[in-house]
């Protein structure tokens, strides 16, 4: 079982001991030019810890001063998965984590019937391969796909996807509701959603995080860690300059 399947199962898990459950389609594949062991782990982080990332409730979208963006912590990857694993662990078929934008696993993307009750009109699919699902499963529903061939390996360089990803979710959310979905629904295509909220809507990675866990639990893997902070630290110098 992967780590990503774990997290949601775990998660899963939880909430049932709590007693609570929680024609014109695009056509375009982006395709690329260790394994490990993973113990599922969520307990309360230090105080200290959870005070650098303290905010009042929830989050309604919105953009803070551009002093305020900059002044944002910058966290090691060690970090950044401390906070992952602190507050929200659940993770539905799909949950909207910004308005319009649905963050999901290939189950959703494959139910037709439940992808209309959601008026879905664009799907990016990160998990896309020629042996399961495409453009084709999507033919007269009217919804434009965007595929990449990601895989889930801290080895495997997402950063060349970021902003044609973030490009795609902006134009949905212009002109309907968009899908984001992997396998499990908490790398991939998080990775690609936080990286679209960096790029499109300036929230440092920190904030990004929090924003979509308010909603659905997530856990990129290692090396998207990395590379979101990359990206984070660009971004930053960009804002700067």
């Amino acid at each position: 079982m992967s780590r990503a399947h774990l997290f949601c199962a775990a998660a899963q898990d939880a909430r049932t001991v709590g007693g609570s459950s929680s024609r014109s389609n695009l056509r375009a594949t982006l395709r690329p030019s260790r394994t490990h062991r993973y113990a599922l782990w969520v307990s309360a982080a230090p105080m200290a810890f959870l005070s650098r990332f303290s905010r009042n409730g929830t989050r309604s979208p919105s953009r803070g001063s551009r002093e305020e963006r900059n002044n944002h912590p910058i966290l090691s990857v060690f970090e950044l998965e401390r906070l992952l694993y602190t507050g929200k662990t659940a993770c539905n078929h799909a949950d909207e984590v910004w308005p319009g934008l649905y963050l999901g696993d290939q189950d959703i993307a494959a139910n037709r019937r439940e992808l209309a009750h959601l008026r879905i009109t664009h799907i990016l699919n990160a998990s896309h391969s020629k042996w399961r699902g495409g453009a084709e499963y999507y033919e007269g529903t009217g919804i434009r796909y965007l595929g990449i061939e990601a895989h889930d390996s801290p080895s495997f360089d997402m950063s060349p996807y970021f902003y044609p990803a973030a490009d795609f979710i902006h134009q949905a959310l212009n002109e309907g509701r968009i899908l984001v979905h992997c396998a499990v629904g908490v790398s991939r295509s998080a990775t690609l959603v936080l990286a679209y909220l960096m790029i499109r809507h300036h929230m440092p990675l920190v904030e990004a995080i929090k924003t979509v866990k308010d909603h659905r639990g997530i856990i990129p893997n290692r090396g998207f860690l990395r590379q979101l902070v990359a990206l984070d630290n660009a971004l930053r110098l960009k804002r700067s300059a």
